[in-house]
């Protein structure tokens, strides 16, 4: 389960394009760390100040948004799934050459050892 990932720098810059109080992230050459609902929701657990919590409920309901937008758009919906079915079949693409390669890698011969020998 993923709670955080870096923003991808052409999301960096739409977020500062869009939000001025982000201003400050125009020139800086790391991208943000964003968090996941779930991350948002463990990081409830462990901050408790008031501010924390209005803040974590506000960031809360804009999720529950998102689902409904989600679940009321169903061509949205649909090109998500199809993106994600898309990934998913990259990764294990991906997945099965890795595991070649490890296959190929164990069937190869031992090699000499080089270097100066212990007598």
């Amino acid at each position: 389960m993923t709670l955080c990932f870096n923003l991808a720098m052409k999301n960096k810059e739409q977020l500062v394009t869009n939000c001025d109080r982000l201003s400050n992230l125009k020139h800086s050459s790391v991208n943000p760390l964003v968090f996941t609902e779930q991350g948002v929701a463990m990081l409830s657990s462990v901050l408790r100040s008031k501010k924390a919590i209005s803040i974590n409920i506000d960031i809360m309901r804009a999720f529950a948004k998102y689902r409904a937008m989600l679940m009321e758009n169903k061509d949205l919906r649909s090109e998500i799934r199809a993106l994600d079915d898309k990934i998913n079949q990259v990764f294990k693409f991906l997945l099965e050459k890795i595991d070649a390669l490890h296959q190929k890698k164990i069937e190869e011969k031992p090699r000499r050892k080089i270097g100066y020998k212990n007598i």
